[in-house]
């Protein structure tokens, strides 16, 4: 038998800057599919709305694990990403390297916290 978990999840939340397609809404939908299977998590369904001509796209993929979100500027060349994870058999970390390597930019102020009643050592995680 393992040791209980001292958490629930994983919630990642990262600021990407530069790249291309921030206002590409079947893009971000892959995007968003891809990073799901990346993690290792259970893709139950994507949701996205596009902003119109030039303007962003907000989007989520729903999971069995919880969710992937995703809500871009391109005017700003800035996508906010938020990536939250039940259990201890995935891997956000992945699913956020894919999102930040198909939209082709960088990652910036990632901040991972530990989520979960009863946690053990809750919050920040690192930076």
């Amino acid at each position: 038998m393992s040791p209980p978990l001292s958490y629930q999840g994983i919630h990642l939340i990262a600021d990407l800057h530069g790249g291309h397609g921030l206002d590409d809404a079947e893009l971000v939908a892959r995007c968003l599919a891809d990073a799901a299977v990346a993690a290792g998590a259970t893709l139950i369904e994507t949701r996205l709305h596009h902003f119109g001509p030039g303007m962003g796209v907000t989007g989520v993929a729903l999971l069995a694990e919880s969710h992937i979100s995703i809500h871009s500027w391109p005017e700003h060349g800035y996508a906010a990403v938020d990536i939250f994870m039940c259990g201890v058999a995935n891997d956000p970390d992945a699913a956020l390297a894919l999102i930040a390597d198909t939209l082709g930019a960088r990652i910036e102020n990632r901040v991972a916290l530990r989520r979960g009643y009863g946690a053990l050592e809750p919050g920040l995680i690192d930076r």
